[in-house]
């Protein structure tokens, strides 16, 4: 059974309402915009029918007036002869054409009535259906959404994180023990005769510097003289 018995429910249907107390809303929208896109094919295929209908109700009344004034014609012809008993049977003729003229010219009204309610219901079901799919997308976002969160909430309450950033910690620990144990080497040692004698190159080095930068402040200073 379809989410929706008749036209008017579509119509007159509250979408948000209905999704709100749907158990599984992603599969009522999906319903509705089923239900709502074969009413539309329904009521274009009526509304098809209407259409031909009238066309072939024009038809007929052409061919009904133009009876009546071919028979008018005769009648006028007849009287110019002098033939009213002609003229009158030509006259009735006219007169039943008349009369069926008017029962199509009535069932033309109520053809032209039909096509308008249907071009009425076709916009307000197109707007239906619009909205549908509208919800159909925001429908599809809050499920994805809210399955994401699902997921997350259950790594984070199965303790998968904690245990990833436990085995991370024990990784860096494991680092710093094998740093620490190159650093160990080092423990204990003096300096090596050639590390003593780069000391002693770099410190002669500075002390060349030192008078460098003595004798160079000396000289600016006797300028300023």
């Amino acid at each position: 059974m379809g989410v929706f018995s008749r036209l008017s429910d579509i119509v007159n249907a509250n979408i948000n309402s209905l999704l709100d107390r749907a158990e599984d809303p992603e599969k009522m929208v999906r319903l509705m915009i089923q239900e709502m896109e074969d009413t539309l094919v329904e009521v274009r295929s009526a509304a098809v029918k209407a259409i031909a209908d009238k066309k072939e109700v024009e038809r007929k009344l052409k061919k009904l007036h133009d009876g009546q004034v071919e028979w008018d014609t005769k009648a006028e012809f007849a009287v110019s002869k002098g033939r009213d008993d002609l003229a009158k049977g030509a006259l009735m003729a006219r007169r039943r054409l008349a009369d069926q003229s008017l029962v199509l010219e009535r069932e033309l009204e109520v053809i032209e009535e039909t096509l308008g309610k249907y071009d009425e219901d076709l916009n307000k079901l197109q707007n239906k259906l619009n909205e549908a799919k509208a919800k159909q997308r925001t429908v599809e976002i809050r499920m994805q959404t809210a399955e994401k969160r699902v997921k997350m909430k259950e790594k984070l309450h199965s303790g998968q994180i904690d245990e990833a950033l436990l085995r991370y910690e024990q990784m860096e620990r494991r680092i710093d023990e094998l740093e620490a144990s190159a650093d160990s080497w080092d423990l204990g040692r003096g300096h090596s005769l050639e590390e003593q004698f780069e000391d002693l190159e770099a410190e002669l080095g500075i002390e060349d510097d030192l008078k460098e930068l003595k004798a160079r402040v000396k000289s600016d200073a006797n300028k300023d003289k």
